[in-house]
């Protein structure tokens, strides 16, 4: 199945293509005036997988530079539609973020989850990603 699928890195002009999304790869649906803002920003970056026009996985991330460090890719989310999980599409949009941050010069990419979410934590081992242990805090704003 994955061999039918297209990975695409939008840009601004390609927001139309997110008025066709499968249930379940956002947590809520796409907002057009938010997604338009989120691909008009040059730090935020959106890699979909499409088959037949209907958007099946997403990988979002945003790379950032530091005064005294390389740039870095924060992966914020994967996403895949229940139905074309586990067939290679999140690996393939973890492959496809991580060749646009190494091209934007990032030294590395970094990403939080769940210790419960088994299916995320094995998509990111076979993508060759290495646990670290961390303290997650919050501010409310």
């Amino acid at each position: 199945m994955s061999d039918s699928v297209t990975m695409r890195l939008l840009g601004p002009a390609d927001a139309k293509l997110l008025d066709r999304v499968a249930p379940g790869v956002f947590d809520n649906p796409v907002d057009a005036r938010l997604a338009a803002e989120f691909l008009a920003d040059p730090r935020h970056h959106l890699v979909v997988a499409v088959i037949d026009g209907l958007v099946v996985g997403m990988a979002t991330g945003v790379h950032y530079i530091h005064p005294d460090k390389p740039r870095e890719l924060w992966v914020n989310e994967v996403g895949v539609a229940p139905a074309h999980q586990r067939h290679g599409i999140g690996k393939r949009l973890l492959q496809a973020l991580f060749a646009h941050g190494r091209a934007l010069g990032c030294a590395e990419a970094w990403l939080g989850t769940e210790e419960t979410n088994t299916a995320a934590r094995r998509l990111y081992a076979v993508s060759g990603g290495e646990e670290q242990r961390m303290v997650y805090v919050t501010f409310n704003l």
